[in-house]
């Protein structure tokens, strides 16, 4: 059985930052890509950033230049630092991990951005 669990989540005012964590653990035989989405209600699922084993990373364009993503694979844990947060990023975020055979959600974990 694999977990995938996301944690960071939070309440942030504009302009400001949060982190968000995920580690996937379990009978996980090799994590290829980890990544984040997100959905807000009425929108399409976006993939905001995501990972690869080798460290190649792709992002959405509404969040390039603001959130990195980062990866200890050792760990299979993969984080993701959101800086100048806005009020559109607001939703709920999810986090996915690959090995060979499927792909792994995560619960997922908000984000709300409000002053």
């Amino acid at each position: 059985q694999v977990h995938v669990v996301e944690s960071g989540g939070g309440l942030v005012q504009p302009g400001g930052s949060l982190r968000l964590s995920c580690a996937a653990s379990g009978s996980i035989f090799s994590i290829n890509a980890m990544g984040w989405y997100r959905q807000a209600p009425g929108k399409q699922r976006e993939l905001v950033a995501r990972i690869t084993s080798g460290g190649s990373t792709n992002y959405a364009d509404s969040v390039k230049g603001r959130f990195t993503i980062s990866r200890d694979n050792a760990n299979n844990t993969v984080y993701l630092q959101m800086n100048s947060l806005k009020p559109e990023d607001t939703t709920v975020y999810y986090c996915y991990a690959d090995d060979i055979k499927r792909r792994y959600w995560g619960q997922g974990t908000q984000v709300t951005v409000s002053s």
